[in-house]
């Protein structure tokens, strides 16, 4: 199926026996440490839960962190607000290496949040070619470098991450279940830095 416009909205589906409470992040309680200063130096500070503004931890910014378990989503400002981008278990040295290969610098990160992880088996996403839910539809299950390549213009679902740009790259935009209600309905409620609708690549989430 090809979609000719610019445009897509989306659909989350959710697993019946999925419940989004603080003991289904993970298998394991999440786990985040962050470090005010680049390569794990500085002051640090070890989270299990989220936290809407590291000022009140001391930090003006975190400038590297390990994420130890579960999947978080870092924002560039307070409140969750600003740049979003995807952590994953691992290492993150500098504040660039937060958003992978994002076309675009990423300062600092000064909120962040641990996110629901379900089975790959049970992800799925149901994207619409017009706004509200209208016009042509398909479903999506599975992790899409390019949605040009794939026929695709745009898409969305269950714990998915969308890149603004073929071979994720650029802007992220984290789709949950327990946000919107599992709806995307306009652009505006990809998150507060979004100002396109333009979603050319997207991946599920790891724990």
């Amino acid at each position: 199926m090809h979609f000719p416009a610019t445009w897509c909205y989306f659909r989350t589906q959710l697993p019946k026996y999925v419940n989004f409470t603080s003991h289904n992040l993970s298998s394991s309680p999440s786990q985040i440490i962050v470090y005010d200063e680049e390569c794990f130096q500085g002051r640090r500070h070890e989270f299990t839960s989220e936290c809407c503004n590291v000022m009140e931890f001391g930090f003006e910014s975190v400038r590297s962190l390990r994420v130890e378990s579960g999947a978080w989503v870092g924002y560039e400002h307070a409140s969750y607000q600003g740049q979003q981008f995807i952590l994953e278990r691992g290492e993150y040295p500098q504040c660039d290496a937060f958003g992978g290969s994002n076309a675009y610098h990423i300062e600092r990160m000064t909120s962040f949040r641990p996110i629901a992880c379900a089975n790959h088996r049970e992800c799925r996403m149901t994207i619409f070619e017009r706004e509200n839910f209208m016009g042509r539809k398909g479903e999506l299950s599975d992790d899409y470098p390019s949605l040009q390549a794939m026929g695709w213009l745009f898409p969305a679902t269950f714990l998915f991450v969308c890149y603004q740009y073929p071979g994720y790259r650029g802007y992220q935009y984290i789709m949950e279940c327990d946000r919107h209600c599992g709806e995307y309905k306009h652009f505006r409620e990809f998150g507060s830095h979004c100002q396109t609708p333009q979603i050319q690549s997207i991946r599920r989430i790891q724990q």
